[in-house]
């Protein structure tokens, strides 16, 4: 049977919604800290169902003069996954599991980002952990807390490739290796498409939510404070429907792009100059190796013309094997850094893409109240430009 499993490639990822606020409200608490934990569920016909999730225990960094560090705390959380005390915690807890007879198999784990910088060496040793010692048919989730702070979900699956595993797994990212497995930056990691799934009950549930209809037609908002209002009841006024169940959340409807877009090209301009930094590692690499092969190269014409030499004074010829012993030729840098930050700089540059779009799309709906002397028929042309914009669901 688990033959027969493994035949069948996972094709999707179907998570419950309790699985979900868990994951947000534990990224949301340990921001800016990196928050991780583990998934339990089961595969179902090549569907990989996710029935509940719990945090990895937070470890506390003793402080230095009353200061903590923050990037010693954020390393230590995403390497929490592979730690021994957190598998023996995951074992434990698994077995607890089946002890109460619910969904006992570990299908993964998930992470939090920020502004969609996850493909880093820590979220790769990770997933290999999970994918090649746990369970191969697991997944890494991945929420973005910033990117959902702007009003949609940010929440992907990803999977090592068939072809990363194998050259993970062989250790040597050089570039004569790379060049025979033809392993590119776009084949590190597979996304999977994800869905979210709520029980029937659940569903029933929600549709007895909201209250009845008022008897009275509702009076329209005249000012921006009232809409801000109805929202935020804290911000003050007269508000009749903030205590609706399901009111609706206009944060999508903001217009708002500086903060996200100038943080997510600053940190694509340092993917950047780190991909030139590791470029420029290579080049020196290749010029301290051209240098190094151009002297092996004069030293065994000179041994050449010794040895002929000797060989008309009737010596013996000296070894022409000794330059190994001689030279040492400088060490190839590991090409997998390059690898991870050209995906890296992918990923911001779908960002910038898809966030631009959906703007823009907004942009075209308001253009009359934003250009004077526009006609308010300006609205039509917001579905070309919005239509590009990016969901991570």
């Amino acid at each position: 049977m688990a033959d027969l499993l493994k035949e069948v490639p996972l094709k999707s990822v179907q998570v419950e919604a309790l699985v979900v606020m868990k994951m947000i409200k534990h990224c949301s608490q340990t921001f800016p800290t990196t928050g991780t934990g583990f998934l339990v569920g089961m595969d179902v016909q090549g569907c990989l169902q996710i029935t509940n999730s719990f945090p990895f225990p937070t470890v506390d960094l003793p402080s230095m003069d009353g200061h903590h560090d923050n990037n010693a705390a954020s390393n230590l959380a995403a390497a929490a996954p592979r730690a021994k005390t957190n598998a023996i915690y995951q074992s434990d807890m698994i077995r607890n599991l089946r002890e109460v007879n619910v969904d006992a198999n570990s299908v993964g784990w998930y992470t939090s980002a920020n502004m969609g910088n996850f493909v880093n060496l820590n979220m790769i040793e990770n997933q290999y952990f999970y994918q090649k010692d746990l369970n191969e048919r697991t997944v890494a989730l991945i929420h973005d807390v910033s990117r959902s702070s702007q009003g949609s979900l940010s929440l992907r699956a990803f999977r090592l490739s068939t072809s990363f595993m194998a050259a993970y797994k062989e250790g040597k990212f050089t570039t004569e290796s790379l060049q025979k497995s033809g392993l590119r930056y776009q084949d590190i990691l597979l996304e999977l498409p994800l869905q979210i799934h709520n029980s029937h009950l659940l569903t029933s549930f929600l549709h007895q939510l909201p209250t009845p209809p008022a008897s009275d037609p509702p009076a329209l908002p005249t000012s921006l404070a009232e809409i801000t209002s109805a929202i935020n009841p804290k911000s003050g006024g007269n508000n009749n429907n903030s205590g609706q169940p399901l009111y609706p959340n206009f944060d999508s409807l903001d217009l708002s792009i500086d903060p996200f877009l100038e943080k997510t090209c600053d940190l694509l301009l340092d993917s950047i100059e780190s991909h030139h930094t590791e470029l420029n590692n290579y080049q020196y690499y290749q010029r301290q190796l051209g240098r190094e092969q151009t002297k092996i190269t004069a030293w065994q014409a000179k041994r050449k013309t010794e040895n002929a030499s000797r060989a008309l004074a009737k010596q013996s010829p000296l070894p022409e094997d000794e330059w190994t012993r001689l030279f040492k030729l400088p060490t190839e840098p590991n090409r997998l850094e390059t690898l991870l930050n050209s995906r890296q700089v992918e990923q911001y540059a779908r960002q910038v893409d898809g966030f631009t779009a959906s703007v823009t799309g907004k942009m075209f709906a308001v253009r009359s109240n934003l250009l004077p002397g526009e006609s308010g028929g300006g609205g039509g042309g917001g579905g070309g430009g919005g239509g590009g914009g990016a969901v991570d669901i």
